[in-house]
């Protein structure tokens, strides 16, 4: 009996894998998504979207699904326990981020991916895999195979895909836990924000807060670090850490869920060994140290899906599934350094406290502080597409122009790349099943360049006016002309 083939397989169905699942229904790929859970867990780690994500949804046509469930926040430089006010003329259009909780946002993608067509599994564990030129075999739990041309591991820090493939995974073990889950308290609100106000002086570590449907969410530090972290805390251990942190245990009772978090800070060397692909904590774990973990993964299947449709599809030019690895792991140490730097903030020692006190200060100017919060909203990230020092646009992000016919993001909700051309005189024949071609000439235009390509992730990979120029460029990102 044969194995069933499929385009690809997606091993993972938290919010990496199905925007990745989305992005690639978007240009007709056959997505199946093993997820090995057979419901939701309900947990709420990833608490929103930052700007650079809000961004993203907005270029998918999803924002408003966000919006219609999520609150809006605009705090910047939420950085090692440092709160600012958000710095003025951030590079984007959409400077806030929306609090989505991790569940909230994996059911609007969830809905999204099968609207497109993707095909959910759960209850379906990889447990091995091997490929060939061909393809790739996934071994599942049950004893059964699934075949397909690429595969993408988006099954979270523990991921059997790394471990398959025998990818290192480099970097610090956990030195500290942190207990984190929601519950009901018996004791009143203001005796609360009392007790966390005078707590958090010295413990940034600590929070207790409103969380989902009238329970609280308690952040906790652990005593020493759990010998197997797969397993839950229990009731208990909070009841034991907050008295002896806060004082008190509030009451705590009736948990929705519990769970812990280390600093454990780690990479993997390669995202991709030929026809596997990582992405997501599968890819790099580290503290949740200013919310960045879900939107890290949520951009790297952002970055990935239209390569790897392309590669499904037959254009994609040579290098172009490679500048995943290239383009996506510099990003991810940066978020490992940034959240290495945070660890040390929220440090209790004398020494983490001065320089605390030290950063804050220089949080107060607006350039570090517009700093800071580029670096961790990702707003900040511009690729190195090596060609030497060209337009300051290339390799950044194209924020969400206003233009005569309405604004650029809903012009690419179909995720193909898109020539927004000023001059009316530029032409992608030959490109244009994967490009689209807007003339823009009204005044009412807020793009100050002639011309720009974007690829279909919104990046910038060409600017001016010349068709010769952009003949040049479009087989390095498109393929060559059809």
């Amino acid at each position: 009996m044969g194995v069933s083939m499929t385009d690809v397989i997606v091993v993972g169905g938290g919010p990496t894998g199905l925007m990745l699942a989305c992005e690639l229904r978007l240009h007709g790929v056959r997505v199946v998504v093993l997820e090995k859970l057979t419901e939701p867990t309900g947990e709420s780690r990833g608490q929103g979207l930052h700007a650079r994500s809000v961004e993203i949804m907005d270029q998918r046509g999803l924002l408003d699904r966000f919006l219609a469930v999520s609150e809006t926040f605009a705090v910047g430089g939420l950085f090692g326990g440092i709160v600012k006010p958000w710095p003025d003329r951030l590079d984007t259009a959409h400077p806030y981020g929306v609090a989505t909780p991790q569940p909230v946002t994996e059911r609007l993608l969830g809905e999204r991916a099968v609207e497109l067509g993707a095909e959910i599994r759960r209850g379906c564990e990889v447990v091995g895999l091997s490929q060939d030129p061909a393809g790739v075999t996934a071994e599942l739990a049950d004893g059964s195979r699934l075949r397909s041309r690429y595969l993408v591991g988006c099954d979270g820090g523990r991921s059997a895909v790394r471990k398959a493939l025998g990818v290192g995974f480099p970097g610090e073990p956990a030195t500290v836990e942190t207990l984190l889950g929601e519950m009901a308290v018996t004791a009143d609100p203001a005796t609360i924000a009392a007790v966390v106000e005078e707590v958090r002086k010295t413990q940034l570590r600590f929070g207790v807060g409103p969380g989902e449907n009238g329970t609280y969410r308690v952040v906790v530090p652990a005593d020493g670090v759990a010998e197997d972290r797969a397993t839950p805390p229990t009731l208990d251990d909070f009841k034991r850490q907050l008295r002896a942190v806060a004082g008190t245990d509030f009451g705590v009772h009736s948990p929705r869920w519990l769970s812990r978090f280390g600093d454990a800070t780690r990479q993997a060397e390669r995202y991709r060994v030929d026809r596997v692909l990582l992405a997501g904590d599968a890819a790099h774990v580290h503290p949740p140290t200013g919310g960045q973990g879900l939107n890290l993964g949520v951009q790297d299947a952002f970055n990935l899906g239209w390569k790897l449709a392309a590669a499904v599809n037959g254009w994609a030019p040579e290098g172009l599934l490679d500048s995943y690895h290239t383009e996506r792991h510099p990003v991810g140490a940066r978020v490992l350094d940034n959240t290495r730097a945070q660890i040390t903030l929220l440090g209790t020692d004398p020494g983490a406290t001065a320089l605390r006190e030290l950063f804050s200060t220089l949080m107060d100017f607006e350039e570090v502080n517009r700093y800071v919060t580029e670096m961790i909203t990702a707003v900040g990230i511009r690729y190195d597409f090596g060609f030497g020092e060209e337009h300051e646009l290339l390799g950044r992000r194209m924020r969400d122009v206003k233009l005569t016919q309405g604004h650029l993001y809903g012009l690419m909700h179909g995720g193909r790349g898109l020539l927004l051309d000023r001059t009316g005189k530029l032409s992608v024949t030959g490109w244009t099943d994967r490009v689209d071609h807007v003339v823009d000439v009204g005044e009412e235009a807020e793009l100050d360049v002639p011309a720009v390509l974007l690829r279909p992730d919104g990046h910038v990979a060409w600017v001016g006016d010349d068709q010769e120029d952009l003949l040049m460029r479009l087989p390095k990102w498109f393929g060559p002309a059809r």
